[in-house]
């Protein structure tokens, strides 16, 4: 690899002030959108989501990205959520959508920045932080999880929060991940399942745990 390529490799893309301005409405539409959905949550997940206090690794698909703000608004409100978004140029905007948002960003992906992500992701899980990762993301293949998230549970010792979720009326975009927008006032029924650190996970390869991570994930997205 050259110079220039590692350099490529290392960049971070960030979009100037003047369009973080365009952003601000936006933000302030997603909000009051985001405020009338009716989420709902059975009253053992509830529990579990007040009562856990050690930073998680919160795992959801791609398509389903739309209502992750809420998810620390509603349940997280005590502590600090980080989303990983790749540090491409439509990353950068994504990015400084999350900031409006009151959402950190982990910049970083599979194919760049892999390794100086995971050390900033173990940094934001040591000071109790949370990490939110699509691991079908950013490009696919849907619901196909990708090795990164389980080898971050396997390096942090982090639980893991699986999150799926259904929608009353939304609309499905055809995008490569079928990208879902619930419409105003509709229901949303948020299904987490929790998974405590195992010693187990140190001994299986991150593909192997993966595999598992999906099969759990997919039997808990309602389609």
């Amino acid at each position: 690899m050259t110079a220039d390529e590692m350099e490529r490799q290392r960049r971070v893309r960030e979009i100037p002030l003047w369009q973080m301005a365009l952003l601000f409405p936006l933000s302030l539409l997603l909000r009051t959108w985001l405020w009338t959905l009716r989420i709902t949550i059975s009253p053992e997940a509830a529990k579990q989501v007040a009562e856990q206090r050690h930073s998680l690794i919160v795992v959801f698909w791609h398509n389903r990205l739309f209502i992750s703000a809420d998810l620390r608004r509603r349940f997280r409100p005590f502590g600090k959520m980080n989303g990983l978004v790749s540090p491409s140029k439509d990353g950068a905007w994504l990015a400084a959508f999350f900031r409006f948002l009151g959402i950190g960003a982990v910049r970083g992906s599979t194919s760049r920045r892999g390794g100086q992500a995971m050390l900033e992701i173990y940094r934001k899980l040591s000071r109790g932080e949370d990490v939110a990762i699509t691991p079908d993301g950013p490009r696919g293949p849907r619901y196909k999880f990708n090795p990164g998230a389980a080898l971050i549970a396997q390096k942090t010792h982090c639980p893991v929060a699986l999150i799926g979720s259904e929608y009353s009326r939304a609309i499905r975009f055809k995008s490569w991940d079928g990208f879902i927008l619930p419409l105003p006032f509709s229901k949303v029924e948020l299904t987490p399942k929790f998974y405590p650190y195992e010693k187990m996970w140190d001994h299986i390869s991150a593909k192997a745990l993966a595999e598992y991570f999906e099969t759990e994930l997919r039997a808990i997205t309602k389609e």
